[in-house]
């Protein structure tokens, strides 16, 4: 065994180019998004190979991620970094007495794909090869561009942007307080694009059942991929009643954070595609444990932010998956994921594949090393 010596974490705050806006900031539940807090892990051992993972907040709660990481990370010290489910299940229990979701399980997360790293780079293979790829590329869509906070002109303006990158389909934000509104910007972005580009649209939890209802009748006509967060993150049987009642599928997941709140989704049949997020449900190891009830029910993929981790695991899923292109997190990383006809491509990189830029070192507070 070759044991766990050095942990170091530390929260490094990225800032967007611009501040973004969805429907929850237009209904006055959330402020304008400006940064996202990454927590950053990195995980040596005494022969001096090394992991990185990270974890993230929006808005709020990057401190105390922090604070939980460093409850926890010491405990990491002399363990088997090859243990990987065996450590999760300690982790957990350490904060078991706070809770199994939220903080507790998004801090283990920045562990947990650290430890996954360090294992892949130890087998000289990306994590995606190491989980059994089914495939060296997914199809990938572009949400960043579609926010409500940027208007109809910008927005085609940016899905013209992204097309010529060579991403393959586009997200528009809609669930502004006038409907109309929003069937306006779909049809503009429709027309727009043609019959031939995948659109998808995304209502951050905004509608009623009802109003949920009558907006997807209507967007029906629009041929998209799904739709997205229509209703409360939690209503399983609403999400289920309209994916029966609609002929566009419905997406959803992304705000979940524990495989049993995730697995309620595949259960009761909610979801086309199902959106966990592997850093909010803590980290790889709980994600592999969604894709299997996911390919069991014979469910779609398409994993919420982070594509510099979700194209590893989209990558392993047996059926079909989407990933979300957002650039928020470029400047923090020294390497690029590669885009080409629609696909984002596997790195052919070990491990995760990506390590933090010098920018992004000097945006690092709160720095712990705990060594033996």
């Amino acid at each position: 065994m070759d044991p766990i010596s050095r942990v170091e974490i530390s929260l490094c705050r990225v800032p967007l180019r611009q501040a973004v806006s969805d429907a929850k900031v237009l209904t006055g539940r959330q402020k304008p998004l400006s940064h996202v807090d990454l927590l950053t892990a990195e995980i040596e051992t005494a022969q001096g190979e090394k992991g990185f993972g990270f974890s993230y907040s929006l808005r709020a709660g990057g401190s105390a991620l922090l604070a939980h990481a460093r409850d926890i990370a010491g405990e990491l010290i002399g363990e088997d970094p090859d243990d990987i489910g065996r450590l999760w299940e300690k982790m957990a229990w350490l904060g078991a007495s706070v809770a199994r979701t939220g903080v507790t399980v998004q801090a283990i997360a920045a562990f947990d794909v650290a430890l996954w790293d360090l294992k892949a780079k130890r087998a000289g293979m990306s994590i995606g090869k190491l989980l059994g790829a089914y495939r060296n590329d997914v199809p990938c869509y572009n949400t960043s561009g579609g926010y409500l906070s940027s208007s109809t002109d910008q927005v085609l303006r940016n899905v013209d942007a992204s097309l010529e990158r060579g991403l393959g389909g586009i997200k528009l934000k809609v669930g502004q307080p006038d409907l109309k509104k929003d069937i306006e910007r779909v049809r503009a972005v429709r027309d727009h694009v043609g019959d031939g580009v995948p659109l998808m649209v995304d209502a951050n939890q905004q509608w009623d059942f009802t109003t949920a209802l009558r907006a997807g009748r209507q967007l029906d006509a629009f041929d998209l991929v799904w739709l997205e967060e229509p209703l409360n993150a939690y209503d399983y049987e609403g999400h289920a009643r309209l994916s029966e009642r609609l002929d566009t599928p419905i997406g959803t997941g992304e705000m979940l954070s524990s495989v049993a709140e995730c697995a309620e989704l595949v259960n009761r049949r909610s979801v086309t595609f199902l959106q966990a997020d592997a850093p909010r449900i803590g980290g790889i190891t709980p994600f592999l444990k969604i894709s299997a009830l996911a390919d069991l029910a014979r469910l779609k993929l398409a994993p919420h932010f982070v594509m510099e981790i979700h194209v590893h695991l989209a990558c392993a899923y047996p059926n079909e998956a989407w990933v979300e292109h957002i650039e928020w997190l470029e400047p923090a990383f020294n390497e690029r994921l590669q885009i080409k006809d629609g696909r984002m491509l596997l790195p052919d990189r070990p491990g995760l594949g990506f390590s933090l830029s010098e920018q992004a070192q000097s945006w690092r507070e709160g720095i712990q090393r705990i060594q033996t």
